[in-house]
């Protein structure tokens, strides 16, 4: 089920133009509000995301300025569900900003609202499982103490026009030579997804965020890390041998077990040079890696140690073809915000 996009939002991008300020906003008033560090078990080394708990009376002005004053990558808002998305048994409401405008989904902010709205006393309509309603519709989560995991939207993705690779690859300080594979990925959010074959030169990369930010473009970048175990893993590609043989062959051997998925975000278009752990891009990873055989059904992504970050995400693809992108939450501030 779906639902029409909420006013201001471009239903044609991930991003929208700056709502006009409501002529008449609701007065000032205490807020719920809460700081929580999502994709980590540790407060400080994940990705931290603002939540108004209490934001009915709220304009999406008023909510675009604050996401602009809180400069995280991005602050959400907490409402009551439309009444379609109550009859379907939805909990609550999602509305999700980063500096640059309002997003329809996004992945991190998924997680650290439902943790800080359980935390503040919410009571899911089904144990366990709490149903958000967001830009791109209903979105459901599980809940398993400190972990939670959010079911990905359904992923379109198709090859990226050459002119635009091109373009974004010198931007990246990349040779052609590095990529193993690109696609545009769309599952709310769009990312141009790149494959390289080496997870140090993802780890060196120093993009050329003005050039990026030029160009419209987020990109996700991402290296398969291999390893002689990896207990996390409950699935191996059969294909992985094939499609590693080229570049960094050499390094990995073949039939080398992938223990994970090395990834950084670039999102310069958002006003967010660099996101320290994504979870909407680390799911159409998945969704595309996975459906390629380049992945197995199961793996941890790591993300944001050039930010000092150790971000963790639990990917997985249930057999029903599902995937779920989990990770565990911190809240680091909670207290009443006055707006």
């Amino acid at each position: 089920m779906s639902f029409p996009p909420h006013p201001g939002m471009n239903p044609d991008s991930s991003t929208s133009t700056h709502p006009a300020a409501n002529p008449h906003p609701a007065p000032d008033r205490a807020r719920a509000y809460a700081q929580v560090d999502v994709f980590t078990a540790e407060a400080l080394r994940g990705n931290p995301v603002a939540v108004v708990l209490d934001s009915e009376g709220l304009d999406a002005g008023q909510m675009q300025r604050l996401a602009c004053w809180t400069q995280l990558s991005e602050t959400t808002f907490v409402l009551p569900p439309s009444p379609e998305a109550r009859a379907a048994g939805a909990d609550y409401r999602l509305r999700i900003f980063t500096p640059g405008g309002e997003l329809p989904f996004a992945g991190h902010p998924t997680l650290g609202s439902c943790h800080a709205w359980l935390q503040a006393g919410g009571q899911p309509g089904r144990p366990g499982v709490v149903l958000q309603e967001c830009g791109v519709g209903l979105v459901t989560l599980r809940i398993d103490g400190q972990r939670s995991a959010f079911a990905a939207p359904p992923l379109q993705r198709h090859d990226p026009e050459p002119a635009l690779l091109q373009a974004v690859l010198q931007a990246l300080g990349l040779d052609p030579q590095a990529l193993l594979a690109a696609q545009q990925l769309d599952n709310g959010p769009r990312w141009l997804g790149l494959l390289l074959a080496d997870p140090d030169r993802v780890a060196r990369l120093e993009p050329d965020h003005a050039r990026l930010k030029f160009l419209g473009q987020k990109v996700g970048v991402a290296a398969v890390e291999y390893g002689d175990d990896a207990p996390f893993l409950i699935a191996r590609s059969n294909r992985e041998a094939r499609a590693f043989g080229g570049p960094g062959a050499s390094r990995t051997g073949p039939g080398a077990t992938p223990r994970g998925l090395l990834v950084r975000a670039f999102a310069a278009p958002l006003g967010v040079p660099e996101d320290p752990v994504t979870g909407s891009l680390n799911a159409s990873l998945a969704q595309w890696l996975m459906a390629e055989g380049l992945l197995p059904e199961r793996y941890i992504a790591t993300q944001g140690a050039a930010l000092g970050r150790h971000g963790q995400v639990y990917l997985e693809r249930d057999a029903q073809g599902q995937v779920w992108v989990g990770g565990d939450c911190v809240c680091c501030i909670s207290g009443t915000l006055r707006l």
